[in-house]
């Protein structure tokens, strides 16, 4: 059989998969992704999404959307009593959104059909062979071939397990409930996480009068069968003391919190992102979130490389400048989770109160939401570059020819943005992939602005930077 023809294979339409596609097709590549789901997903695993996402949702164009389908939250509980203040984060969404998974996964399919991406349904990957010129992916719905493929198919992925990538870690928490119930009797905080003797418990409400609730009792006999209705009230008073009014079950599963995390991003010319290159705890919401600024920081990469503007080289500062994030979070979540698990009420007590001293300090506070968030991510400054160079640009107030704007609408996820008081075009990059724009208000430097919102060179307006696609 003869394989159809593309340029770049995404296998899973999840989120990472979904963002990355629609990237890769309104920056004119041409890109099919492969599903094995049958259609729509009702999966709502994931229900936050932070601050430098939605700052990325918005640069799409696509942030409102998302925003209107949940609730936003200024505050989120880690530990016990201890909250995070969000409502001070350096951004234009100074909170975390509570939304169903199934949203994001809608605005972002739609958003990547319109732009012409095609997404094959019930095309489970079964075998992959690449080489020096490409990759064929052959599914149960017939054979592909592309010049890069992409894993974004979970933490079970085909891709990984068919690459023999190892995929080191450990267990965190077995056999987690997860529900999307209604409650008509919520705890009074919004989002509240309880844990104790008898095992811990989360609620977060959708706006809708439902609820995701994860939760698991310290002693929990091996079962794969999703959880009843009478099985979630039996948790929910264990670890609450009431059932919360529970009238509904909507969806329930199982899953086993697990931390690992494969050793390369980059195997030739397929590349892993989202749960196929890790996996973690879910404290404080970060998965999905980590998942879709992989494919922010790959989409523009790939892109440039299949247009034929900048070296396959450029792809290994994907793995350089992602891994040690995924890293980063496997770790922190790991210890957040470990927290949260303790079972000796006096350690608790001493828990919350060293943490919540800790976060009253503003330098203490600042680090641990810019990490929740993701605002706080920087990738490292090449030799010789500006040490600024690699950490996030604020959405800047900027004026172009046709008026004031917004800087991240103007990169939109595609193109690097020379803000500079002179309107200077430097010779690298090529000018058609350039917007130059001048700052609202004048620093007396010249900044390049990277597609995913980092910055890729600082120095004086007349300057020309020789080294733009240089990452980690």
């Amino acid at each position: 059989m003869t394989p159809q023809e593309t340029e770049v294979i995404v296998v899973g339409a999840g989120p990472t998969g979904l963002m990355l596609a629609g990237d890769l097709a309104e920056s004119g590549v041409h890109v099919t992704v492969l599903e094995k789901r049958g259609g729509e997903s009702n999966l709502t695993r994931a229900f936050a999404v932070h601050a430098r996402t939605l700052e990325m949702l918005d640069a799409r164009g696509i942030a409102d959307d998302l925003i209107a389908t949940g609730t936003t939250q200024p505050r989120l509980q880690l530990l016990g009593r201890v909250d995070l203040d969000l409502s001070r984060l350096p951004s234009r969404y100074p909170f975390v959104l509570i939304t169903p998974q199934y949203h994001t996964e809608r605005i972002l399919r739609d958003r990547a059909e319109r732009a012409g991406a095609v997404i094959v349904h019930e095309a489970e990957l079964t075998a992959l062979a690449h080489d020096d010129t490409g990759v064929t992916a052959t599914t149960t719905a017939g054979r592909y071939r592309g010049r890069y493929l992409v894993g974004t198919d979970g933490a079970h992925s085909a891709v990984r397990r068919l690459l023999a990538l190892p995929f080191p870690g450990r267990f965190a928490v077995e056999r987690v409930t997860l529900a999307d119930v209604t409650l008509t009797r919520p705890p009074a905080r919004p989002v509240t996480l309880v844990a104790g003797p008898a095992g811990f418990g989360f609620t977060a409400p959708f706006g809708d009068g439902r609820h995701r609730f994860l939760g698991r009792r310290t002693r929990t006999p091996r079962t794969d069968a999703p959880p009843t209705l009478d099985e979630v009230r039996s948790l929910i008073i264990d670890v609450f003391g009431a059932d919360l009014g529970l009238t509904e079950l909507h969806w329930s599963s199982r899953f086993d919190s697990e931390e690992r995390q494969v050793p390369h991003y980059r195997v030739g010319r397929v590349l892993l992102a989202g749960d196929a290159a890790h996996v973690h705890s879910p404290a404080g919401g970060q998965g999905m979130n980590l998942g879709i600024q992989d494919a922010a920081n790959l989409s523009w990469k790939l892109a440039a490389v299949v247009g034929g503007w900048a070296p396959d080289r450029l792809l290994d500062s994907y793995h350089a400048e992602r891994h040690p994030v995924g890293r980063t979070v496997l770790m922190t979540t790991g210890v957040i989770l470990r927290l949260a698990l303790l079972r000796s009420p006096v350690v608790r007590r001493l828990r919350d109160t060293a943490a919540t001293t800790a976060l009253r300090t503003a330098t203490v506070s600042g680090r641990v939401t810019g990490m929740v968030s993701g605002l706080a991510v920087r990738y490292p400054a090449p030799p010789g570059a500006h040490r600024r160079v690699g950490e996030r640009v604020p959405d800047l107030a900027v004026e172009t020819r046709d008026g004031p704007a917004a800087l991240y609408r103007r990169t939109a996820g595609r193109r690097f943005v020379l803000v500079s008081p002179t309107a200077t075009t430097p010779a690298w990059p090529p000018p058609e992939h350039l917007d130059v724009v001048a700052p609202a208000a004048d620093t007396g430097r010249a900044i390049l602005v990277r597609p995913d919102g980092h910055l890729a060179w600082v120095g004086h307006p007349d300057e020309a930077p020789t080294w733009a696609y240089r990452a980690g």
